[in-house]
């Protein structure tokens, strides 16, 4: 018969707008494990999986702190409350808690009293009390006075049936589904999940349900403005038309960014990260918030699984209008739950550019190809060692739909080749990177010239964008951000 073995998440702090996706481990009847959900419509052996979210809540008001959700919240930024901005981002755990938090509540007074058109006299009377302890409403969020301080959040739509009372608690079911997207209002509550097998023909349960409980769901944190820097002296956002892109007709703009695969956002490689800001439902969205923000004509993502490619990055990329090339690499590594692959993926603008060709370039077939060529036979083995690293590129030639051309050379067309790639990113391996990027230059001087001597073709531009490796910086305790989005103006 189909048992559940374990049920887990990636996080077990939940973040409003991002998708709780369980990983659930099957045993089926002839013995063999599997993670696929097996639905009513689907039956396996006659039985299928049953699930259901609760909401928790307890009868005593609490709140939770807005930086460690684990913990009760013990005191409240009064800047916050004036301002108007929603309360859970408001809790803290405690006064260190609080002023390590405090540039980023500034920013967010900042920007309340700029959407407001607040005077000065006003952000003076809301700011100057923070000089002091005094700034801090300390008192225990347990206590009647705190009562009242919460019920001034936004009220939750509860539905009209109480699912179970027990031990002070209320259980209120929110989903049914195997996924669960947390709303506003599950902020401060713990959610439950129930997995279990049913019937197919009865519908009657089979056995005891499987059970997670996550810590108390959390706002999503508010975004950090990145602090562009000037590309040859040309303040990029500077210039910009109303609809984000270069206004000349003969620029365009070009977006690097290594997105950092899912496989490598551990908590051992990033430990000053809280667990739920590297999960890759939190990430995606941030990630495609801030891509799809600058509008630019061309995107070159490194470090893309293919699975996040062709569900995420592919169709929700389209909808803005971008066209989409992608180049896996040849290995697979093993996450933890299934083997994936990453590459590189390349997104251009339909409106602006259109499809003439692709290359791709494994560095693998290259070393095994020079090995063979040059190397004698008794050291191939260490060479390979050395060079073989599954690095991967990808190089596409467009053709601008947009011209700086004039009225006396109408029939001159416009060439651009955009080579996306990411290279071995240790240290000790300098001499690989740098043979790495003589055989990517390769294609340039044997595939893409014969292009120049086309008459079809006689005004071309070869744009060679390298892209480098990922960084997260840290920015206190329990915060991080990426620091690895390249953006840049070019011209014909």
């Amino acid at each position: 018969m189909l048992s559940v073995l374990r049920v887990h998440l990636p996080s077990d702090i939940p973040i409003v707008g991002c998708e709780l996706t369980p990983y659930v481990l099957l045993r089926r009847p002839d013995k063999t494990v599997i993670t696929d959900d097996v639905p009513e419509s689907a039956p396996v052996d006659g039985h299928f999986l049953r699930y259901k979210w609760y909401r928790i809540q307890s009868d005593r008001k609490v709140a939770a702190c807005s930086v460690h959700p684990s913990e009760q919240a013990t005191l409240q930024c009064l800047g916050c409350v004036k301002a108007k901005i929603p309360p859970a981002k408001s809790y803290h755990c405690s006064t260190k808690c609080f002023f390590d938090a405090w540039q980023h509540h500034r920013l967010l007074h900042d920007r309340a009293a700029s959407a407001v058109n607040e005077n000065g006299n006003e952000e003076e009377e809301l700011f100057g009390r923070f000089n002091s302890v005094s700034g801090v409403n300390n008192t225990s969020l347990s206590g009647s006075a705190s009562s009242a301080s919460l019920a001034n959040g936004s009220a939750p739509l509860y539905p009209a049936a109480i699912t179970q009372r027990s031990g002070g608690e209320t259980w209120f079911e929110v989903g049914r589904s195997k996924t669960y997207t947390p709303s506003a209002d599950d902020i401060g509550h713990v959610l439950k999940f129930e997995c279990i097998v049913a019937d197919a023909e009865s519908k009657l349960l089979v056995g005891h349900p499987s059970i997670l409980l996550t810590s108390r769901v959390i706002p999503a944190p508010s975004p950090t403005p990145r602090c562009l820097v000037p590309v040859s002296g040309v303040d990029l956002m500077g210039h910009l038309d109303s609809d984000a892109r270069i206004a000349s007709s003969g620029t365009f703009t070009v977006l690097s960014y290594n997105i950092l695969s899912d496989v490598y956002a551990t908590s051992e490689l990033y430990s000053y990260c809280p667990s739920w800001a590297l999960s890759w439902p939190y990430r995606r969205q941030n990630l495609l918030r801030e891509i799809v923000g600058y509008r630019a004509d061309i995107v070159c993502l490194q470090e893309v699984q293919s699975d996040h490619y062709e569900e995420f990055f592919a169709p929700e990329l389209d909808k803005h209008g971008y066209q989409a090339l992608y180049k896996r690499k040849t290995m697979e590594v093993y996450s933890g739950n299934s083997h994936t692959v990453d590459g590189c993926a390349t997104f251009f603008r339909r409106d602006r550019f259109s499809h003439v060709k692709k290359y791709e370039v494994e560095f693998n077939k290259a070393a095994q190809s020079l090995t063979d060529a040059v190397v004698p036979s008794a050291q191939r083995k260490t060479a390979l060692s050395r060079l073989v690293k599954d690095n991967v590129a990808l190089i596409v030639v467009l053709e601008a739909k947009f011209s700086n051309q004039g009225p006396d050379n109408p029939a001159k067309r416009q060439l651009l080749c955009v080579a996306n790639t990411h290279v071995n990113v240790r240290q000790e391996l300098k001499d690989v990177k740098l043979w790495q990027v003589l055989i990517l230059l390769l294609p340039f001087y044997w595939d893409l010239v014969p292009f120049r001597n086309n008459d079809e073709w006689r005004f071309c531009c070869f744009l060679f964008v390298k892209l480098g490796t990922y960084s997260l910086e840290r920015f206190g305790k329990n915060c991080c951000q990426c620091r690895h989005s390249n953006a840049g103006v070019w011209g014909f």
